[in-house]
């Protein structure tokens, strides 16, 4: 197989079954390589020709040797065989680092999957006239907060685990002071409502600056107070009844959502977790 970018191939074949190729892109091979397969290819003098991070090598899970198959050359390729369930330990220098990188993430109430399109269809006709980025509609539950991927993970889990399904209630449409409270929906703070955030804030260690306000955001945009009541007025004449909306939260997800990103493209959802019925 002829390659025109360096790439780790990774094969998961263990007690010889069918093994499974994923191709990997590496920027910059020796400076991402695993110490011990570095210094394999170093001392092997086979592989140390013109390009010596060339040779095919196999990385044996049973009891962790490097075997290199000589003079089997692939230009500028790198192809190395690593067993997919040691991938994260072995393969990548600074793989456990990455994990331990922080990031902001937020834990969102979703809006049941029927309501979705006509919350979106709202949002996208707002978005056209009056500018702003893309994002999932959606009820903050806990603002974002700081840290490991791995931590963001268990500690969602674990706030989700018992935490029944719980009704919303619009109030209003309403505007907000800053760029992400431009346009949205005013939620009732139902004692349902604020208990459901309070809990998961606790497992996340959240500390609110101000009281909780539930919402379901529209528009996020950087606008004139005069835009924003434009656009808390055109909502309204687009959808009339938006503001009688009533609605189940039985889903939470688990989002990194870097708030200096502006265009939100960086924003991804890591995690979904189906709440209990009530």
């Amino acid at each position: 197989m002829h390659c025109t970018t360096p790439h780790l191939t990774i094969c998961h074949s263990i007690f010889n079954s069918e093994c499974k190729l994923v191709h990997l892109p590496i920027p910059n091979p020796k400076n991402i390589l695993h110490p011990r397969i570095k210094n394999h290819i170093k001392n092997n003098k086979k592989s140390t020709l013109e390009h010596p991070f060339t040779s095919i090598c196999s990385f044996n899970p049973l009891n962790q040797s490097l075997i290199s198959t000589p003079n089997h050359f692939l230009g500028h390729s790198l192809k190395f065989w690593v067993s997919l369930s040691l991938f994260h330990s072995i393969s990548m220098e600074g793989g456990s680092e990455n994990q331990q990188e922080k990031h902001a993430y937020s834990v969102w109430g979703l809006p049941p999957e029927d309501l979705r399109p006509r919350l979106k269809k709202l949002m996208e006709r707002l978005r056209s006239e009056f500018n702003g980025p893309e994002f999932e509609p959606h009820v903050t539950v806990v603002g974002a907060i700081s840290l490991t991927e791995n931590e963001a993970r268990e500690k969602f889990n674990k706030a989700c685990q018992g935490l029944k399904a719980y009704k919303a209630k619009v109030e209003k449409v309403a505007t907000g002071t800053f760029f992400y409270q431009c346009v949205f929906l005013l939620l009732e703070p139902s004692p349902e409502v604020v208990e459901a955030s309070n809990h998961c804030c606790g497992h996340f260690g959240y500390l609110r600056s101000t009281p909780y306000m539930p919402h379901l955001s529209l528009l996020y945009a950087a606008t004139s107070e005069e835009e924003k009541k434009a656009a808390q007025e055109r909502a309204c004449a687009l959808d009339e009844t938006i503001g009688d909306l009533e609605f189940e939260i039985s889903r939470l997800a688990l989002y990194k959502t870097d708030t200096e990103d502006k265009s939100l493209k960086s924003w991804e959802k890591v995690a979904e977790y189906h709440l209990i019925s009530n």
